[in-house]
């Protein structure tokens, strides 16, 4: 070959491999830029009886909470963002963008809390638009598929369905309808399962749902934090101090305490998997405090539709597009997540099924508005409606006032803007009709044998006594029966089986070895299965070593499950009946609830 030859064919070498350089480089930054601009990630934490003021962010010196802190210093904080009075029905607001009682939620037990069917979820919206979804924790919107967090657009759920739980450490939880083991405090355990679908699901979007379970009570936390907070001087009281209770008020502040710890594991793991830019990191609460403590000077608590019973904080974190330190001044509320967050993600909600009531706050997170509508904000719980606009407050009396200088609510202003308070109380009026009216009446059945999902669990929550039969507390939520001393006593549910079928059945007892012997039988319609307790369970209640106060609710047992055999169900409506037919001590079983699964 001659010089010239191989100078050509190295010119020509080179020019192929520069080509395939230049293509290499070009596919690699189309690739990147995809990345970049592909749907964001969505964690949304969701406490549950932490009030506005139980964070350092908001000027509360009893207690520390850097990590959340950061999110409002990395993102933006709302300074008013309004939730509902109670638990359920603000789950079911931020779920469906809605006003809770238009999804049915009218109570926060006992059938009350879950949503009706034909609501489409914000895990729906996501599921469909091909995020994987999750949630951890309390959901409290229903139990009995497709009420249960796998039939609202959940892939993955880990945690319990009810309003409250009893215990907090190693106790009974539920995966995806299976009754499991928890590992751990509650709080870390949730956090925990989360981290692991980030690493299950680094390279592909998803949705993950963390409705933490605290610092609703039993007041139980780990003891590092307790020892932080057990004698604490607290520098920042309740309005009204002589209602306070100290005890109460230092174990919520350990509780808070350890969220943010989580809260800071889950930033870790966002950085450590380099998923924070494009992760959208929102964390608010579900009512006011759940104690007379401090909570800025505002009126009203837990269950209060006042300023202080529904004023919640709210961060937004997303440092790809929201600027860092950012204060949004205009109001919002749990109603405006799904299509602020279906916004932002590029979801398109044009074809929703229903009309919601939020609306996008996207503009106000990105910047891309300077003004804004005045709106109004209702807060409803038992008849009692309040009315939020930018300015004023009137109360479920009729009352009122100004929020800009009065933020405490101490002065009616009605004769000061009668014009103001005409409108409002109009536009009360008319929510009451179209929202409320009827809202209550509640003849849903509990679903049972649902051919989709792999188990039903009917709890004593549910059930209905008669007889003598007491329930071991008068709040519903995780509660059993007890004092079953009659054959003539029952408990019933009013069911619906979705379809023919044969069913497992699970009964979750206590029994003393002196009542062992005793026969339960469980009926629907024409069907009926009996069998005989023969192995004695006798625990004792769990619970109060673990409270750092005194609790309201029910403590717990190790109820164990026994086989009661298998009963055939034909579909439709019917009663599902439980019933002793022999006790032969000084009374039958204990009883927490029944897991019934299709063997068909």
């Amino acid at each position: 070959m001659s010089e010239s030859h191989w100078r050509q064919l190295c010119i020509a070498s080179l020019c192929v491999l520069k080509l395939l350089f230049c293509d290499s480089l070009t596919t690699s930054t189309t690739q990147a830029d995809s990345s970049t601009n592909s749907h964001p990630n969505v964690v949304v934490i969701l406490t549950d009886d932490q009030g506005w003021g139980d964070l350092s962010l908001n000027g509360n010196t009893n207690l520390k909470t850097p990590n959340i802190d950061s999110l409002a210093a990395d993102g933006a904080k709302f300074d008013r963002f309004y939730v509902c009075p109670v638990c359920s029905p603000t789950r079911a607001e931020f779920l469906t963008g809605r006003y809770h009682p238009r999804s049915g939620v009218y109570s926060t037990s006992a059938g009350g809390e879950r949503m009706n069917l034909d609501e489409k979820t914000i895990a729906d919206v996501f599921q469909e638009a091909g995020y994987h979804t999750a949630a951890y924790g309390k959901w409290h919107n229903g139990m009995q598929y497709p009420y249960h967090p796998n039939g609202r657009g959940f892939d993955e759920f880990y945690g319990f369905c009810s309003g409250h739980w009893g215990h907090y450490f190693d106790w009974m939880l539920e995966r995806n309808g299976e009754l499991v083991q928890g590992n751990g405090f509650t709080v870390d355990d949730f956090t925990t399962q989360a981290m692991n679908f980030i690493d299950e699901h680094q390279d592909e979007p998803f949705f993950i749902y963390l409705p933490y379970n605290t610092p609703h009570s039993p007041m139980q936390v780990p003891q590092k934090y307790w020892d932080r907070h057990r004698d604490q001087e607290l520098e920042m009281r309740s309005d009204n101090p002589e209602k306070e209770d100290i005890g109460h008020t230092r174990a919520a502040l350990a509780m808070c305490e350890n969220i943010d710890d989580n809260v800071g594991r889950l930033l870790a793991k966002l950085d450590e998997r380099d998923l924070a830019d494009n992760t959208i990191f929102i964390y608010f609460c579900d009512n006011g405090p759940n104690g007379n403590r401090w909570n800025g000077g505002m009126k009203g608590r837990k269950g209060s539709t006042d300023e202080g019973g529904v004023r919640s904080p709210c961060l937004v974190r997303w440092p790809a597009k929201i600027p860092a330190g950012e204060m949004i001044t205009e109001i919002g509320g749990a109603i405006d997540l799904l299509p602020t967050l279906a916004d932002m993600c590029g979801i398109d909600l044009q074809d929703h099924p229903a009309a919601l009531d939020g609306i996008s706050l996207s503009p106000l997170l990105t910047g891309e508005e300077t003004s804004w509508p005045d709106r109004t904000i209702f807060s409803h719980w038992r008849n009692r409606v309040s009315a939020r606009t930018q300015r004023f407050r009137l109360d479920h009396e009729g009352q009122l006032f100004d929020m800009q200088s009065d933020p405490g609510q101490k002065k009616n202003v009605v004769a000061d803007h009668p014009e103001i308070a005409k409108e409002l109380k109009a536009q009360v009026k008319q929510w009451k009709k179209t929202v409320l009216e009827g809202y209550d009446q509640d003849d849903r059945p509990f679903l049972v044998g649902h051919p989709d999902f792999i188990a039903t669990q009917i709890p004593a929550r549910d059930g209905v006594a008669h007889g003598k039969i007491q329930r071991s507390n008068r709040f519903p939520n995780c509660s059993y029966f007890t004092n079953w001393v009659s054959t003539d006593d029952t408990i019933q549910w009013d069911v619906e089986v979705v379809e023919d079928g044969a069913f497992e059945v699970d009964l979750y007892y206590t029994c003393k070895a002196d009542d062992v012997g005793c026969v339960m039988e469980l009926s629907c319609g024409d069907s009926s299965i009996a069998a005989c307790i023969e192995t004695p369970n006798d625990p004792p209640l769990v619970g109060a070593e673990e409270d750092r106060v005194e609790r309201q609710e029910s403590y717990v047992k190790d109820f164990h499950p026994v086989s009661i055999g298998t009963i055939s169900l034909k579909k439709g409506a019917g009663q599902l009946v439980l019933k002793a037919l022999e006790i032969p001590g000084d009374e039958a079983i204990e009883f927490r609830l029944l897991m019934l699964k299709r063997v068909d």
